[in-house]
């Protein structure tokens, strides 16, 4: 019976070893393909990200470097990167929630004895998201009448008032802000939303190079227009965001127009600039760095970026500038080298790396500016602005082009109406969206009239109603019907956030429940297959 128990508790510590072999090869691996060395007395920095490699490799070396002059000793950051923006924060709302319902962390917000997080820090992502981890995650833990725990999932930075202001100025670009009033997050660059576009496949097309969000709403777009998913990309959520901000509630039919027009709806924003730049598109909505990055790319000798065959622009006029965050994250387990790393962010060596040139491999360790990639992005901070004679990109000044206008709270809004009137019923709308341009091609000819044409345009812009439950705890929208429109917009908020948490559950906000968002989905289905319908007996 021992010799049992001993064999068994041999075979219990090779599966582990085995276990800590599997899970740490692909790490050491990264480390090894980014070009890192891992130094025995190196300290540990965990960063869960949707930063691309180039920003990863940038940022790990020079950090490194930075903490070891001034700290003594190398870095190793180990990068997680699971998703998207809006992925990685439905990841850490679930693992916060699920912390307080096993007591790692306890209702005042502290870890128990001896417990931490998995991630130090969350870099990168736009403010929206960085704003939705300081709202954090309410959680009811003994049933539904118990007033809920509201946790947030990041925490103030190690910075004063007096040194945000010092840092960062006046807290304001266009219409938002550098760093969370009460200090939740701070913005280590700024990110812009555009046009990406092939120049070669417009031409076969017979379009011109785009200009405005309209321009790609056009039809003849009709399957060669690369867009994201907003459940899955909170940049490309800011984008589609920024058309409401500017053209208000009818931004909803350029993003319908647009959506109609699109080639696929990709779960990350970064295949899209290299799908334009190879021709499966001939445009799509993206970052302004990814759009930069990919036309530098792909330039040859000679050309230009007004003559290399990807072109980027900013809407002019329609640019929104949004600050590209990075939060300290709730029982952090590296939280001191969590702090220092938010000071390099902020410093003059953390801030050239974004927008300096690159020095090369072999030039002085004490050369601003990235070693081997130049990513294209615009710092966060106003001084670097007087130092645009090192830029890559020398015409940019986002605090003079930044879009004024503030948002109009619809954000929310963009995710589950683009997967209802398209991404979960997306061949349903290009077929309505054909049919509706083949009538409309009918009526230029005189062969349909116009006001035919007209009722079909409107039901394929129709919005949905949205019918409150009979049980709806505000006795005077209790089975009510209202309308989908600017002025109702908010009353039917209240339904989505109210979803009757049962005991031991998450208090759910802002999302419709299932059964709504059912309901939106089934209006545009039976509207986009009545226009297809109609067309065809128009067009007989």
């Amino acid at each position: 019976m021992q010799g049992s128990y001993r064999f068994w508790d041999r075979s219990k510590v090779l599966i582990l070893i085995a276990l800590a072999v599997v899970l740490g090869v692909p790490f050491i691996f990264a480390l090894a393909r980014d070009g890192v060395d891992t130094p025995s007395n190196a300290e540990r920095l965990v960063i869960v990200t949707p930063h691309n490699e180039q920003i990863r490799l940038e940022f790990h070396r020079a950090f490194s470097r930075w903490h070891e002059e001034h700290y003594g000793t190398p870095i190793v950051i180990d990068w997680r990167q699971p998703g998207g923006t809006s992925e990685i924060r439905k990841q850490l709302e679930s693992q916060y929630i699920t912390a307080l319902r096993d007591g790692v962390i306890l209702p005042d917000g502290t870890m128990a004895p001896g417990m931490s997080m998995v991630y130090d820090l969350m870099f990168g992502g736009g403010s929206y998201e960085h704003d939705q981890l300081k709202r954090g995650v309410s959680f009811r833990l003994h049933g539904p009448d118990e007033p809920a725990t509201t946790l947030s999932i990041n925490t103030p930075v190690a910075l004063s008032a007096a040194e945000l202001h010092d840092i960062f100025g006046e807290n304001k670009i266009g219409a938002g802000h550098l760093y969370d009033p009460d200090g939740y997050w701070v913005g280590s660059a700024l990110s812009g939303f555009g046009i990406i576009y092939n120049r070669n496949t417009l031409k076969d097309l017979g379009l011109p190079e785009p200009r405005s969000w309209e321009d790609i709403a056009d039809p003849r777009y009709t399957g060669w227009l690369a867009l994201a998913d907003p459940r899955m990309s909170g940049s490309v959520t800011t984008t589609y965001d920024s058309i409401l901000n500017y053209h208000g509630w009818d931004g909803w039919r350029i993003l319908q127009a647009m959506s109609a027009n699109a080639r696929y709806f990709s779960n990350n924003a970064s295949k899209i600039p290299v799908d334009v730049s190879q021709g499966e598109a001939a445009a799509g909505v993206s970052i302004d760095f990814y759009g930069r990055y990919q036309s530098q790319a792909v330039m040859r000798e000679g050309e230009t970026p007004q003559t290399t065959r990807v072109g980027y622009i900013d809407p002019p006029g329609v640019t929104y500038i949004d600050a590209d965050p990075i939060s300290k994250l709730l029982g952090a387990p590296n939280d001191e080298i969590a702090d220092r790393f938010i000071r390099f962010v902020l410093s003059e060596q953390g801030q050239a790396l974004w927008q300096f040139r690159a020095t090369g491999r072999g030039a002085p360790e004490d050369q601003l500016g990235p070693r081997q990639y130049e990513l294209r992005r615009m710092p966060v901070l106003r001084e670097m602005y007087e130092r645009r004679d090192l830029f890559v990109d020398s015409e940019i000044d986002p605090f003079q082009t930044a879009m004024e206008t503030a948002s109009r709270g619809w954000r929310s809004a963009v995710a589950p109406m683009m997967a209802a009137f398209s991404c979960d019923i997306h061949r349903d709308q290009v077929r309505a969206w054909t049919a509706l341009n083949r009538v409309r091609a009918a009526v230029d000819l005189g062969q349909v009239p116009y006001d035919s044409y007209q009722r079909l345009e409107d039901l394929f812009y129709q919005m949905p109603s949205h019918t409150f439950p009979a049980d709806f705890p505000i006795a005077e929208l209790a089975g009510r019907t209202l309308e989908f429109n600017e002025a109702n917009y908010r009353t039917i908020r209240l339904d989505w956030a109210g979803s009757r948490p049962l005991e031991a559950q998450p208090v759910l906000g802002g999302r419709p429940r299932a059964e709504t968002q059912i309901a939106y989905t089934t209006h545009f289905r039976r509207n986009y297959r009545e226009i297809v319908r109609l067309a065809g007996q128009l067009l007989r």
